[in-house]
């Protein structure tokens, strides 16, 4: 049978009490592995060569492997909400100017191999990624530590250099993984995929040719923390293609598939179709262009301006993506405080007269030349089509004269932070669910896009202000105010919000519970039982 489920924030909060009381605990009567299909890629090459290193890695898919094998002080509680302690018994803010952090570990904690986690490890595994500062790694959601100090074997001190009332999420997430120092170099990156930490899962990689095609994620037995995992074992599969990942749950060969599933799975899902269902849950994706401003061809503000007054959003989302996606006029999505619409605001519905005034106002020869680059493997099989509307768009009126240009993520990544693109496509999957963490990985300094574009009202008041802020309400004035400067300097141009899906058999249970809204895979939540 088929059930397409609509899971509401709201209501996932009210209802969270009421099901994990019913949810029980174990694999149920079968002890075999549920088995999750994926789209996500993980290869080792020379400019990835620890894909799985806190240090390192810095995107959904490998975080999502990290979330079920290391732990951190805090963590998400289920159905969201404010981050709470995991490893750390207690954790809380000791001054009143939220510079003074302080985390008490839980007694007992263990690494997979037995040996006691204290507060000295903490301290290592945080320095360690400080030190290191990977170019492709978290570096800056760690920016406001200034030092890490212990008391004793279990209590660990944060001296922030600002104040951020956001540090505990930070806290929350694999920037802040706890390693095992015996198995992590201090000043260097750990190869290869092997995980040694301490969360609710041990791992077991299976790699061919270099690509992890397995991996195999078995319960740890000495595992301390806030979670309860319901299965003995899980095993993520690595897809080429959305197609090939269908045929395998269709068959039985899996059990779930999440990301990235083709529109049109989701479509065809969301009607009846013989014991599967789709799941349909929150999301907080957003897609974006990202401009390196220092380019020739984007150098001069007016031809962002331009581009942002062309791009119609609407028709790109229901072109590509149905009803999945919703056009997204901030970085920040409409359902996190602080959103404001700073794009529509400003350039109002697509204007071929306008991008034209705008241009011509600027002295700007036409047709604009330029190549939009686009990922051709990590963000879902229907880039090509995106781009294919967003170039139609551009060239419509004879203002631009753009080709459009897909490429490997392994290659991608590695050219886009050399400089290579003056145009390129990304998504973002928020480490935490704050407006903040829609605008610093972009804006702030060590910024996930390396971008050059640097503005000092932003770095050096309405961040630091906007942190300031514990109640994320009083800091709607300074996250309304950056939003307004990315629309007039346009460093980037948001362009979708998406909602999230995941498809199971229907002998699957907690799949409702399986991605939180920051796309993070919580696979302790899945459980065998019985077909409808």
């Amino acid at each position: 049978m088929n059930r397409k489920t609509l899971v509401l924030s709201a209501v996932v909060g009210l209802l969270a009490s009421g099901l994990a009381a019913c949810g029980g605990s174990g694999g149920g009567d079968s002890d075999d592995a549920i088995v999750v299909g994926t789209t996500d890629r993980f290869a080792i090459s020379k400019d990835a060569p620890a894909p799985f290193d806190p240090a390192f890695a810095y995107d959904s898919a490998t975080w999502n492997v990290l979330r079920q094998t290391v732990q951190t002080l805090m963590a998400m509680p289920r159905g969201d909400g404010e981050p709470k302690p995991e490893a750390a018994k207690s954790c809380e803010f000791t001054d009143t100017g939220n510079e003074r952090y302080v985390c008490t570990l839980r007694s007992g904690l263990q690494f997979s191999d037995g040996s006691p986690v204290t507060a000295q490890d903490v301290k290592y595994s945080i320095d360690r990624v400080r030190s290191i500062k990977s170019e492709t790694g978290p570096l800056a959601l760690l920016s406001s530590i200034d030092t890490v100090e212990t008391q004793g074997k279990d209590k660990v001190i944060f001296h922030l250099n600002t104040a951020d009332a956001t540090f505990p999420h930070k806290l929350a997430t694999p920037a802040a993984a706890i390693v095992q120092p015996s198995r992590y170099p201090k000043n260097r990156l750990r190869p290869g995929f092997d995980i040694s930490g301490s969360g609710p899962y041990t791992l077991k990689p299976e790699v061919k040719d270099g690509a992890l095609v397995k991996a195999v994620l078995t319960r740890n037995p000495r595992y301390k923390g806030r979670l309860t995992p319901k299965n003995e074992k899980v095993e993520l599969r690595s897809f080429p293609t959305a197609e090939r990942m269908g045929s395998a749950l269709k068959s039985g060969d899996i059990d779930m598939m999440t990301r990235t599933m083709s529109p049109e799975q989701i479509r065809d899902l969301s009607v009846a179709t013989r014991d599967i269902n789709l799941v349909e849950l929150p999301g907080l994706e957003i897609r974006y262009l990202a401009f390196d401003t220092d380019a020739p061809a984007v150098r001069d503000t007016a031809v962002r301006q331009a581009m942002a007054q062309l791009v119609d959003r609407g028709e790109l989302a229901s072109k590509v993506y149905g009803s999945t996606a919703e056009p997204l006029y901030s970085l920040v999505p409409a359902s996190i405080t602080g959103h404001s619409n700073a794009f529509f605001n400003r350039y109002g519905r697509p204007s071929q007269d306008k991008a034209r005034q705008t241009l011509r106002a600027a002295g700007i020869d036409t047709p604009v030349r330029l190549t939009l680059h686009y990922t051709t493997d990590h963000y879902g099989p229907a880039m090509k089509k995106e781009f294919e509307v967003l170039r139609d768009q551009l060239n419509a009126d004879g203002l631009f004269d753009v080709k459009i240009k897909g490429t490997p993520w392994s290659k991608y990544r590695p050219r886009q932070l050399d400089g290579e693109y003056a145009v390129y496509g990304m998504g973002w999957f928020p480490d935490f669910p704050d407006a903040d963490n829609f605008l610093a990985p972009f804006l702030d300094e060590d910024n996930f896009l390396g971008t050059p574009y640097a503005n000092p009202e932003i770095r050096e008041e309405l961040i630091p202000a906007s942190r300031r802020e514990p109640d994320r309400i009083g800091a709607t004035g300074s996250l309304e105010r950056i939003q307004d400067i990315v629309a007039r300097d346009v460093p980037v141009l948001p362009l979708w919000q998406g909602k999230q899906y995941a498809a199971a058999r229907d002998d699957i249970q907690g799949v409702e519970w399986a991605l939180n809204s920051s796309s993070v895979l919580q696979l302790w939540e899945l459980n065998r039982g019985v077909s409808d």
